[in-house]
């Protein structure tokens, strides 16, 4: 069942008090809707509807779970009602807002603020296209990534892990200041049996205890923020786990990058990318002590210039293909 599209619930449906007006996502675990509450604001709407357990056809409303996935989908439901629970009591300025959660037409739903603007990974691909160096400036990280690691300590206080840091699921509102979405993949992991569902991750984002499912903590989510920076510095995400395990090219990689970003900052990336994760931070307090602003940092001179030694990004690029 793994690769089908479900078929999404259809516009201008009624759904305990919100009216969905369009899809606007589609992921592994869920499909997300741009809906209205009853005073028409804006809202998205995350459906709980894996695509690996549950098919639904156009025109129906409740998805079909085959005997064999029953189990499975529920316990995966109740993981999401859970993670809803827990991130309605979240109020952090660059967390995502959950404003409700609901259960309906046999799944469950979760209602959070709707955000304008677009995520990192676009506004990445739209520097590639545009050929700017940098794609991201040092100054641009450090204030992003330090209001994203402010997020992260804060959703790690309550217990919660994301498990899927990457620039898809950071998102930069239209003034530019970051948000954490699609905790699809957080779990309560000191009380959840997580050997009974298969995470889903992104290759190159995913630390090497995230494929072994075990040994999980804060430093797995801190892997995924060295890998999330380094792909806003080169364009595309870091050699993956499993691949550097067998060959470990990073270190290369990262020494090509001194000439447009600070040793301090290249040296926090390779310190998260850490394959041992007691080699890694193990505190986002830990990393956070070293992403202070750029004024206080030792960053080289044209580290917000546009123009960089020659062919060098492109380079790098190749090298890594």
């Amino acid at each position: 069942m793994a690769g089908q599209h479900n078929a999404a619930l259809p516009e201008g449906l009624e759904l305990d008090g919100y009216r969905i007006l369009k899809k606007i996502a589609v992921g592994g675990f869920s499909i997300v809707y741009l809906a209205q509450d009853a005073d028409g604001s804006d809202v998205a709407i995350k459906e709980y509807l894996p695509a690996a357990l549950a098919r639904r056809m156009p025109g129906q409303l409740a998805p079909v779970v085959a005997p064999e996935h029953l189990e499975l989908y529920r316990v995966g439901m109740k993981f999401f009602f859970d993670e809803g629970r827990a991130l309605s009591a979240i109020v952090h300025p660059n967390v995502v807002r959950v404003l409700n959660f609901f259960r309906a037409h046999d799944t469950v739903y979760m209602v959070m603020a709707y955000e304008r603007g677009r995520s990192l990974q676009e506004h990445i691909a739209r520097r590639r296209q545009k050929g700017a160096k940098p794609l991201v400036s040092e100054r641009g990280l450090r204030a992003t990534f330090a209001q994203v690691m402010d997020a992260l300590r804060e959703v790690h206080t309550r217990k919660l892990l994301h498990l899927d840091l990457k620039p898809a699921n950071i998102y930069l509102r239209e003034d530019g200041t970051p948000i954490l979405l699609d905790f699809g993949a957080a779990r309560q992991t000191l009380h959840a049996d997580l050997s009974r569902l298969h995470p889903m991750y992104t290759p190159g984002f995913a630390a090497p205890e995230l494929h072994a499912r075990q040994g999980l903590g804060p430093w797995t989510d801190i892997y995924s923020i060295g890998a999330t920076i380094f792909t806003c510095m080169v364009g595309v995400p870091p050699q993956s786990s499993v691949e550097r395990k067998r060959e470990d090219r990073m270190d290369g990689y990262l020494d090509a990058l001194h000439s447009l970003y600070s040793a301090e900052l290249i040296d926090l990336v390779r310190w998260s990318l850490q394959l041992d994760p007691l080699q890694r931070p193990q505190s986002v307090y830990a990393l956070q002590k070293l992403m202070r602003p750029l004024a206080d940092a030792v960053a080289p001179a044209h580290a917000d210039a546009a123009v960089h030694p020659p062919g060098l990004l492109s380079r790098l690029l190749k090298a890594m293909h």
